[in-house]
């Protein structure tokens, strides 16, 4: 450990995904490095678990081009700022946390100065901008993988590297308790039971959650006796939840919505209606048929898009390298669309189909991530 410069650790975890991934190994790493301050940018979660806030992850939680355009000059404030405390502090570690859009012109500047860079869920060049590895290269001393296929890409590219597994997996049962989850949250029904998560972004709602609803009402004319149990990230995004529900009457009487608790609300569904992110893993996780909805303004949508280098926007499908389950973007992210597929996910066929293959999938992301996770990151202090 002689080579530690300072008694702190630098975390920066963008948006409500980071903070989650980043709070499942923050206490193993806290508990090897007693004396280690861990400061930076982190979620509740991580500020639970002890991280020192300089800001919230929520202020990294911008969707689009278009909105980060909008956002730019905050996002950038931020950014210098985080760059300013590091270099003055000379932390022992950089840890950048998803986000890569935000982290690696950090990580770049501050791996420049000789402070060790470690960054935990690679960019996914497998995915889009495929030329961004040679700026992975440049700014990380050490990648943390949640994909298992991912260690040829970065390690055939001279990346050093570590396949963690994916802190959801351990977090998941594997035999999820779908009647226990109903009574958690006091639901009581005959009929199907839909979970709908448009999203926890302010964007998001304004964009999927009406064609999320009208799915939903058109559910209600083929399988009356639906019900609906949608989780709100937090009390601004339940306040616009109800605002589109307001719309929707009869979807809202046959509704129950949660403060958080996403995840049970999907062990307690049937079916899942998502939209495109973490999510849609979490949601294979615990092995319920998903339909994957996304809509954006048109510009950002064809901006995104056009850089595409995969098949799917949908995790589950990724991981598998087949249309698993249905994604329906922009214009396809309507309720007529939406609502055809969801029935069929309610088909007893289908549902047991997907288990397996998703049972599968979670045994593949399993591993023992915080204590991997310590391990690579000590051996990074200790070069």
């Amino acid at each position: 450990m002689e080579k530690l410069t300072s008694n702190s650790i630098v975390w920066t975890a963008g948006e409500n995904s980071g903070d989650y991934l980043a709070s499942r190994v923050l206490p193993s790493l806290s508990e090897a490095f007693p004396q280690m301050t861990m400061e930076g940018i982190g979620g509740e979660r991580m500020v639970a678990d002890g991280l020192q806030s300089w800001y919230s992850a929520s202020e990294l939680s911008v969707r689009g081009y278009l909105e980060v355009v909008r956002h730019l000059p905050r996002i950038l404030k931020i950014r210098h700022d985080v760059i300013r405390r590091t270099l003055e502090n000379r932390p022992a570690a950089y840890i950048g946390v998803d986000a890569p859009d935000f982290n690696l012109a950090i990580e770049e500047k501050v791996r420049s100065t000789g402070i060790p860079v470690i960054h935990m869920v690679a960019p996914a060049v497998w995915a889009w901008r495929p030329q961004r590895i040679h700026q992975i290269k440049r700014a990380v001393d050490h990648l943390l993988l949640v994909f298992p296929f991912e260690e040829k890409i970065f390690r055939e590219a001279g990346i050093s590297c570590t396949y963690i597994g994916h802190p959801l997996a351990d977090l998941m049962p594997i035999e999820p308790d779908t009647l226990g989850a109903r009574e958690k949250i006091g639901l009581k029904t005959v009929g199907p039971v839909i979970a709908i998560l448009p999203g926890s972004r302010k964007d998001e709602i304004k964009w999927c959650a009406p064609e999320f609803f009208g799915a939903a009402d058109l559910v209600l004319k083929s399988e009356p006796t639906s019900r609906f149990v949608i989780p709100a990230a937090d009390a601004k995004r339940k306040e616009e939840i109800l605002k589109v529900l307001d719309q929707f009457p009869a979807v809202k009487e046959a509704s129950l919505i949660l403060d958080g608790q996403s995840h049970t609300a999907m062990e307690a569904s049937d079916a899942i209606l998502v939209a495109s992110g973490t999510a849609t893993l979490e949601a294979a996780l615990y092995k319920k048929p998903l339909v994957i909805g996304y809509k954006m303004p048109a510009l950002s949508a064809m901006l995104i898009l056009s850089k595409g280098q995969t098949k799917w926007i949908g995790l589950p499908n990724i991981l598998a390298q087949k249309s698993l389950v249905p994604e329906c973007v922009q214009m396809f992210c309507s309720p007529e669309i939406l609502s055809s597929h969801l029935l069929h996910a309610l088909e007893p066929k289908r549902q047991e189909a997907l288990k397996a293959i998703f049972t599968d999938i979670h045994h593949s992301l399993l591993r023992p991530t915080a204590q991997l996770t310590t391990e690579a990151i000590e051996k990074v202090l200790k070069r």
